[in-house]
């Protein structure tokens, strides 16, 4: 992205789907703060807002609802100044899906998984009509928040996820909510 490879940011597309087996998961509860956009639809929303640097200015939103009444999957929209726009579907009624793809006006990056670094991973960048995949190196799974929790506690040192980053996830989550069930888009002030 800091390089220019992919040219000026047009689209983030993501997902995270699983099948969700337990019939009685607390997951599966409206009471309990259920829905597959809190459990896993957060992960490629922040990570959007995270490389666009931005929050939504608007956001649209559709969703099934399960026995439970939380929803069992949820498709969402996000439409960001300068023309970047980021779609994305969470769910618990579908097979293991985890991605995200970034385009740009010169390339496109397909990120096959994204949201558990723990292990290496292989990227691949597409343009100009070929593929070339980039090895990344892992690192242990929660290694980072460990590392970042103990910098704050021990060092004094701000979080990597600041309090106002985390609440504007919060706000993105509670829009598209909002704008699922009034069935129309929804402004983020």
């Amino acid at each position: 992205m800091d390089s220019g490879t992919l040219g000026k940011l047009q689209l983030i597309k993501g997902a995270f789907t699983f099948t969700l087996t337990r019939e009685d998961d607390i997951r599966s509860k409206k009471e309990t703060g259920g829905g597959s956009l809190w459990d896993v639809g957060c992960y490629p929303i922040s990570y959007a807002r995270m490389i666009i640097g931005a929050d939504p200015v608007e956001v649209f939103g559709w969703q099934v609802i399960g026995q439970g009444g939380a929803d069992e999957s949820f498709i969402g929209q996000m439409r960001f100044e300068g023309g970047v726009y980021v779609q994305f579907d969470s769910g618990f009624k579908s097979p293991f899906r985890s991605m995200i793809k970034i385009i740009g006006t010169h390339a496109s990056l397909n990120i096959p998984d994204p949201f558990k670094p723990g292990r290496a991973t292989e990227i691949y960048l597409s343009r100009g009509g070929k593929q070339e995949k980039i090895l990344v190196k892992g690192s242990e799974l929660y290694l980072g928040e460990v590392e970042d929790l103990c910098d704050a506690i021990i060092l004094n040192k701000s979080p990597r996820i600041s309090h106002k980053d985390s609440r504007g996830n919060i706000a993105v989550i509670l829009a598209l909510l909002e704008s699922a069930g009034k069935g129309r888009p929804v402004t983020i002030p």
